[in-house]
């Protein structure tokens, strides 16, 4: 008998379309089957199951994609994992030990498949979250950061700000939403005014990011797959909300274009990927007007669907390849 096509799993949530059905087309063109499972329909729509004895264990899920066996997986996308979709009614302490134990479960669940190929391995997404581990790695494979602040003081936040002439930018340690679009919780990089060190003590309450904000001719998205680098560039430097980040400007104030790396760059860039134990990363970066590149931050969940939709980038066609690679 022929030899069963190999079966990639699609860990998402039921918000996220477009590129989640590009890589399952670019599978498919491939040779590969993929299962797609929303994260946020575990546990309302989903039923995982895993039984675990001395003699072998055995998991197995039944959702709107069918029943799946995780013996028959041999890779796994891990695009997005989101909050599970709850009754509005639920007490909001039952809904709290709901959300915490389907996290444990599914987690527990998945753990089946830690002899696969993974883009990317849970491990390596939280490690490569840490911003300041991110910054010195940078650094370490020679990209150039700009000057950065992490904590929760605000005396030596106001030292900062006036070493700097004020030319500061503040952002999260950490996403605070799943996708960039409809996303009421996104907080985006700001620029700090002076007036903001008025309550710089509310920084006791939760640390953040400083960094320097740097002249910019344009900002760059760098979709990083493996050795694979796809750039897209963007102006959004008229726009009130996208100068200083261009996710606040709309599609009519700033569009993209391609736009190619200095080998130099490039090579460290691929460096970065391999040093945090990732196959996929959205590096951010600005290009100076005098031509320096300067790195931001690499985000291992990042998008990239607007590079390929806007600059027929093949992205999804490398996440494919990559997920099918020994």
């Amino acid at each position: 008998m022929p030899p069963h096509p190999p079966l990639v799993l699609l860990l998402t949530h039921s918000g996220d379309h477009t590129v989640v059905e590009r890589v399952a087309q670019e599978l498919a063109a491939l040779g590969a089957q993929s299962y797609r499972l929303d994260s946020d329909r575990v546990p309302a729509d989903v039923r995982i199951c895993a039984r675990i004895e001395t003699g072998g264990s055995a998991h197995r899920l039944a959702g709107p994609g069918g029943a799946l066996d995780l013996s028959d997986v041999a890779a796994v996308w891990l695009r997005r994992v989101s909050a599970p979709r709850l009754p509005d009614d639920l007490d909001p302490g039952f809904r709290e030990a709901c959300e915490r134990e389907t996290a444990a479960g599914l987690a527990a669940f998945l753990d089946a498949l830690d002899g696969v190929r993974w883009v990317n391995a849970p491990s390596a997404n939280r490690a490569a979250e840490n911003k300041a581990r991110q910054l010195r790695l940078a650094r370490e494979v020679g990209l150039t950061i700009p000057r950065t602040l992490l904590g929760n003081d605000p005396a030596r936040l106001k030292a900062f700000f006036a070493e700097l002439d004020g030319r500061v930018v503040a952002k999260m340690l950490t996403p605070l939403s799943s996708a960039m679009e409809k996303a009421p919780r996104f907080v985006r990089t700001t620029e700090l005014a002076e007036a903001d060190l008025e309550h710089a003590e509310l920084l006791r309450y939760s640390p953040m990011a400083f960094q320097e904000r740097v002249e910019k001719e344009v900002e760059l998205r760098v979709a990083c797959v493996g050795d694979e680098l796809f750039t897209g560039a963007i102006d959004a430097s008229g726009s009130s909300l996208g100068r200083t980040d261009w996710r606040g400007a709309t599609p009519a104030e700033a569009r993209w274009t391609r736009a190619e790396l200095p080998d130099g760059v490039a090579r460290s860039l691929r460096a970065l990927v391999r040093a945090l134990g990732l196959v996929y990363g959205a590096a951010d970066l600005i290009r100076t007007p005098d031509g320096e590149h300067v790195f931001l931050e690499l985000n291992p969940g990042g998008e990239w669907g607007m590079l390929e939709l806007a600059l027929e980038l093949p992205i999804a066609a490398a996440l494919a390849r990559s997920l099918l690679t020994p």
